[in-house]
């Protein structure tokens, strides 16, 4: 018996932490699973750390290991690249995939400015390569029910006001200097590193397509952003207060979503993590809870997008997380930093 679900072979450029939870959540075998997934191949700075990548994270495995990204994307095998490298560098790793004529999912920040988006898009629209920005959350069928609870179904009328924090404890100033968390030229800050879940879910709530007005402010030591706040706002009048920062680890229940006819709580570990939303309607004590299984992290759901974008040949993401999107969420950010005062090297 044949399957009808389209089969995609992975190179994974990088072998850090956000690339081994990626793949342990690719050869997890899942009923609800819309393609197969393979790891084909991994490329690291070295052979000897490939090695490890692949015999730690995804035993029983046999990819072809690398100890170049360029050998990953000249791979004829290879039908899609992931690439979980530091901000700094997705530009640069994207021309040059895009130049092998690779498809892309490329880690958030999709780059360090939306000046950087636009050049990988227009090249990846010359080669004819589908590429798109790996905002795994906005994949989760959590925030799909919600999506469509709150815009299609209004289940509390119109909303005008999301609140969202992302916060970690980190102690900064124990860090080595090229940590990502501290080093500038990596793209370092709370900002583009967790900010901009806080600004999906603000996206997310409000439900308007328009670029929004941005009022910003940031707080910087040695010109690193350990917390940033923003306040979307957009022609209605809906609002977004939307927060960062790495002095903190935020509460459970990161997320509030009002509207006129009661509000939603989004809660789980973090704010790229939700587990579960529950629906407080005006006059009721007693919310509505919606629980959601979630084998794994739940990276899948966005590989298996990608999947079926390539299977029908489609060069973008166009229901979840097209271009247009992620050059409008780059462009607020680029606004917050302008504002804050927030520059990496690369910007001078």
């Amino acid at each position: 018996m044949t399957t009808e679900k389209p089969t995609i072979r992975w190179g994974i450029v990088a072998t850090g932490l956000i690339s081994s939870w990626f793949v342990q959540d690719l050869v997890l075998s899942r009923s609800d699973a819309k393609a197969n997934h393979i790891v084909q191949a991994v490329g690291s700075s070295s052979l000897e750390k490939g090695k490890a990548f692949v015999a730690t994270h995804i035993p029983g495995t046999a990819p072809t290991v690398y100890g170049t990204y360029e050998q990953v994307y000249a791979d004829p095998d290879v039908d899609v690249v992931y690439i979980g490298t530091p901000h700094a560098f997705h530009k640069e790793n994207c021309l040059d995939a895009i130049r092998h004529g690779k498809n892309i999912l490329c880690e958030k920040a999709f780059t360090l400015n939306v000046a950087e988006a636009r050049e990988v898009f227009e090249a990846a629209e010359k080669k004819g390569v589908f590429v798109m920005e790996a905002m795994w959350t906005r994949f989760f069928p959590l925030v799909k029910t919600l999506q469509k609870l709150l815009h299609t179904d209004k289940v509390i009328g119109d909303v005008h006001r999301v609140f969202c924090d992302f916060g970690l404890k980190i102690d900064i100033a124990s860090l080595p200097a090229e940590s990502r968390y501290k080093d500038l030229s990596l793209g370092a800050g709370s900002l583009l590193d967790i900010g901009i879940y806080s600004l999906t879910w603000g996206l997310v709530g409000l439900g308007q397509a328009e670029k929004p007005k941005v009022v910003a402010s940031q707080h910087l030591i040695h010109g690193v952003d350990v917390a940033s706040s923003m306040v979307i706002s957009f022609s209605g009048g809906q609002q977004g207060i939307l927060t960062s920062s790495t002095n903190a680890r935020t509460a459970r229940n990161f997320c509030r979503i009002e509207g006129t006819k009661g509000i939603v709580v989004v809660e789980g570990d973090a704010a790229s993590v939700p587990g579960f939303f529950t629906v407080y309607l005006d006059g009721s004590e007693e919310g509505k809870k919606y629980d959601f299984e979630k084998p794994g992290r739940g990276f899948y759901w966005e590989a298996d997008a990608v999947a079926l974008d390539i299977n029908v040949g489609r060069k973008q993401n166009e229901d979840t997380m097209p271009w247009v999107e992620t050059i409008r969420v780059l462009e607020i950010l680029d606004e917050v930093r302008r504002q804050g005062g927030a520059r990496f090297p690369q910007e001078e």
